[in-house]
């Protein structure tokens, strides 16, 4: 059995690669609308956010031969409860990760924190789209809905708990973009015109999570951009292809 974090959409093909590879696979996601895809390709799945305790626990109980961690970029608490579990249970843990891309545009401002990221944004002020998600919304709405001279624009997908939690915020619903993407350039050039906006507020997510995309509209229309570095791990041997995580599996799994 090969215990494989799957909260992205090339992780979840990940799970089915490995699976056609011959292993029996259980990948975690968070949500249901995510296990559906996996469920199709017969590949069995565990729903809900695991602890490190949550992971070790399934390891033993179903003799997990490896964890492979796909999870997102800045899924920053789920990788380390997978490093924590295997070191814990004494099995290999492989990291796959999306390539990282690299950026020049003079109007674009490197950050380490979605702290930082608040506080560049309300130094700029204007029309600010966040396209960083709901998970961190609070850090933003704290910091940017009081100011004035600042309009908060956010996109997130249209799920209920995310349109709860902008109502807990306060957040204005006429401000929320509730959709899913992946989007094209063209879009997002005009999803920005329609609703004005001077910064655009991203993550170093990688080339599957559209980041260029939205960079490249951004620069053509000459916003601000706020990109927030990934978070720094101590993964281990990082790969970024499916092919190295088979042929890692099979050099780290043999009895």
């Amino acid at each position: 059995m090969i215990l494989l974090l799957a909260g992205t959409s090339d992780a979840r093909a990940l799970a089915v690669q490995v699976k056609k590879a011959g292993h029996e696979v259980t990948a975690t996601v968070v949500t249901e609308n995510a296990a559906i895809e996996l469920q199709r390709a017969e590949v069995k799945v565990k729903i809900g956010r695991l602890t490190k305790e949550d992971m070790t626990d399934f390891v033993n109980e179903h003799r997990v031969k490896a964890i492979v961690d796909a999870s997102h970029p800045f899924a920053e608490e789920a990788s380390k409860n997978a490093i924590g579990a295997a070191a814990e249970t004494a099995i290999p843990y492989i990291r796959y990760e999306r390539a990282s891309q690299a950026f020049t545009y003079d109007n674009m401002t490197m950050v380490s924190t979605y702290e930082e990221a608040a506080e560049v944004a309300a130094e700029k002020k204007g029309v600010i789209m966040l396209t960083t998600g709901s998970k961190t919304l609070q850090v933003f709405t704290e910091k940017l809905l009081p100011l004035s001279d600042v309009r908060l624009v956010a996109r997130m997908l249209p799920r209920l708990d995310n349109m709860e939690k902008c109502q807990q915020l306060g957040f204005p619903q006429k401000n929320i973009i509730a959709i899913q993407g992946p989007f094209t350039k063209e879009f997002d050039r005009a999803l920005y015109k329609q609703y004005g906006v001077t910064v655009m507020v991203t993550k170093e997510s990688g080339k599957v999570g559209s980041v260029d995309e939205k960079v490249e509209a951004a620069k053509e229309l000459g916003l601000d951009i706020i990109m927030i570095g990934r978070p720094k791990i101590e993964y281990g041997t990082v790969y970024s292809t499916f092919e190295e995580v088979v042929h890692a599996l099979v050099n780290q799994t043999r009895s």
